[in-house]
This record gives C-alpha cells, sequence and structure tokens, in this order.
C-alpha cells in the first residue's frame, strides 16, 4: 500500500536521517534493519543477485516495519524499473548518472502522466485496486523518490543539468566508482576525489537538493556534519555483519592454535 513516505518528508524538514544499502537477497535482514532504527534502506539490484519474488518479500518487510524502501538500479529500463514500483518500492536510486538524459529516462518510468511516461497498474501500492485509482496516481507522483548517484568524472560536469531534471528527490554520492574514474581505485579519501565531492554537495545546495554522503571514516562523518549534511548511508549489511563476525571470532583466535 502507497502510505506517505516519511523519507521524502524528514528531508524536507531537514532532520538528520539514515539509511543502509541492503545486498544480501532476504527479507528478515530489511525487517532488522528497520527494526534496528534505520529511515530507510536501499535494495541493491545493481551487485547482487536477487530474485522477484525475493524482492517483493523484501518490500513487505520493510513495509512491515516502518522502514522507506528504495531500490538501486543500473539503467532506466521500464522492464525493471516499473515491476519494482508496482511491487512496493518508494522510490529508485539510478547508479553512475552521467547525463541529465538518463535521469529524464528513469523519471519518465517513475511518474505517471503528466509528469512522465509510467504504464498504469492497480496492483500492491494501490491495495489491488481498492484505492482510487485517479487519486492514487497523483498520490504516486508526490510520494516516490528519484535518486541519481554521482560515481564518475562525467557525472559530476554535468551535476548542474541533472539537478534541473524535475523531481529530483536527493543526490546520493558514489566515492569508490568516482575514485576510480579518476585513477584511484579505492582511494575514496585522496584529495582529487574529496574536492569533487565537495563539488557534488556545493551544486546540490545551490539547486536546494538534499546530499546524501557515505562516510568511511568518523572523520568524514563529521566533515559532513559541520557542513550541514543530515542524510547518510553508513555501508551495506553484507560489510557490517562480516566485520561483526571477524570481532566475534577475534578473542578466541588470539593466542591460540583453535
Amino acid at each position: 500500500m502507497l502510505t506517505p513516505n516519511a523519507l521524502k518528508r524528514r528531508l524536507a524538514r531537514g532532520e538528520t536521517v539514515l539509511g543502509l544499502f541492503a545486498s544480501i537477497p532476504t527479507a528478515v535482514t530489511v525487517e532488522m534493519i528497520g527494526q534496528a532504527g534505520f529511515d530507510f534502506v536501499i535494495l541493491d539490484t545493481e551487485h547482487t543477485l536477487v530474485n522477484p519474488e525475493t524482492l517483493e518479500h523484501m518490500l513487505r518487510a520493510a513495509e512491515l516495519v516502518g522502514l522507506t524502501a528504495l531500490v538501486r538500479v543500473s539503467r532506466p529500463d521500464p522492464a525493471i524499473v516499473v515491476p519494482l514500483l508496482d511491487g512496493g518500492a518508494r522510490g529508485i536510486v539510478l547508479a553512475d548518472v552521467r547525463s541529465a538524459e538518463s535521469l529524464q529516462a528513469l523519471n519518465e518510468c517513475l511518474r505517471f502522466r503528466p509528469l512522465g511516461q509510467r504504464s498504469m497498474n492497480g496492483g500492491r501500492p494501490a491495495r489491488f485496486g481498492a484505492d482510487d485509482l485517479l487519486e492514487y496516481l497523483s498520490r504516486a507522483n508526490d510520494e516516490l523518490m528519484l535518486i541519481p548517484m554521482i560515481e564518475s568524472r562525467e557525472g559530476v560536469e554535468n551535476l548542474p543539468a541533472i539537478l534541473r531534471v524535475p523531481g529530483v528527490d536527493m543526490v546520493l554520492e558514489g566515492a569508490a566508482d568516482l575514485s576510480q574514474s579518476m585513477g584511484l581505485p579505492w582511494q575514496t579519501e585522496a584529495p582529487a576525489v574529496v574536492e569533487s565531492l565537495d563539488r557534488i554537495h556545493a551544486e546540490c545546495r545551490r539547486a536546494e537538493v538534499p546530499f546524501c554522503a557515505i562516510p568511511r571514516s568518523e572523520e568524514r562523518r563529521s566533515y559532513w556534519c559541520e557542513r550541514g549534511v543530515r542524510a547518510f548511508v553508513l555501508g551495506d549489511e553484507r560489510g557490517i555483519t562480516f566485520r561483526a563476525l571477524q570481532a566475534k571470532l577475534a578473542p578466541y583466535r588470539e593466542g591460540g592454535d583453535a
């Protein structure tokens, strides 16, 4: 069911919002993320294999715990995007946006007329037709979120035009791929990469669009907080789980052969 988008409202009020990528294809992990107190989750289909039925269960789990569920896709293809929206995604994160044209193509998939060309359906979000369908079309245009990831030199250069695409709700940085595009793979805190991230942030402020950071250290978290950033993605649950497992094991491995 398409309920008011809590993430969108909190961003509008300037509140701090905290999210996580979900790379493990299971609904129970999404439920745990919500119960842990996160505000939103980005279900990843760019780097993970997940079947459509599992993904729909993950979206249901997010609804169950009041977690705003976004889905990351690699391209603005209606065959990919529309089923995600009909399954209950509250917004789409488009990876590696390099031009206004690619984001506009996503907007066409995301929104109904007169704002886009999304194919009409009265499925889960409209309670299978129990909701007034004309009213649902209007609510969907208001509630669903359009979020580009900027992950390349080209994306940084074209960001002013990208931000002019109607209805951009938030911009997510992608320092890892950005570092690679600059010839500095995985050097996410190299001066040239940091300078580009600052430029992304500055362009977002100029356009009055929320900027979402992915801080990889306490210093970077403080850096962004001092600059008024209020939206953060704190990594992905796969990496957090792996590090927690290592930390749990370490005391038993230290000083012994077991």
